[in-house]
């Protein structure tokens, strides 16, 4: 498997407005944007440092689609296996 260069996006930012929690965003090194709001900005730190150690590679349309197949077919086999199925051909009853 071929390792792609990924550049580094990482960025975030605290932000706080008057009468307002702390708002915390942060990008991690895939793109992703992530945002969450905070009582103090200790924990707007502890978010973003959380965020950077346990970013994952976004999933590709082929693997949104194979897990999107794999939870369908667990639901048909349930709903059979529960007699919720009426041997309707589209399954809708």
């Amino acid at each position: 498997m071929e390792q792609q260069n990924i550049k580094n996006m990482r960025d975030y930012s605290i932000t706080k407005n008057k009468n307002e929690w702390y708002n915390a965003k942060a990008t991690d090194r895939f793109g992703v944007d992530h945002q969450n709001y905070f009582e103090t900005e200790l924990e707007c730190e502890e978010w973003i440092y959380y965020i950077f150690e346990n970013e994952k590679k976004p999933l590709t349309n082929d693997e949104e689609m194979e897990m999107l197949a794999n939870a369908i077919w667990g639901c048909t086999k349930l709903d059979n296996k529960l007699g919720l199925l009426k041997g309707n051909q589209d399954n809708l009853d």
